[in-house]
């Protein structure tokens, strides 16, 4: 679970509460898309916390909560080309001409 604060001083205090309740919790900076002033990034708090325990401590804060990347889809299905045929053409077969 992560949540995104504004505020360094507001992400580190998240965290060390997080860390005092027993859980991992790190602090970092995400650049968001499209921003290039590195003053603006804001700052993640990634934890193993319930996410009602960072839900709280964001909404404190004035930040938002990010849920974890899901993962990615399954790989396509490999399908054939063309239809099987289910029967082989016999020398008696009678099948409609007009069909080829």
């Amino acid at each position: 679970m992560r949540g995104v604060f504004f505020d360094g001083d507001d992400a580190r205090r998240a965290a060390e509460r997080l860390r005092r309740d027993g859980f991992e919790a790190e602090v970092a900076r995400q650049p968001l898309a499209g921003e290039d002033d590195d003053e603006d990034h804001p700052w993640v708090v990634v934890t193993d916390a319930p996410a009602v325990m960072l839900e709280l401590l964001v909404e404190a804060h004035e930040g938002w909560l990010e849920e974890e990347a899901a993962p990615p889809p399954p790989a396509p299905l490999v399908l054939p080309q063309a239809p099987r045929r289910l029967h082989r053409d016999t020398p008696g077969d009678r099948r409609d001409p007009r069909l080829g």
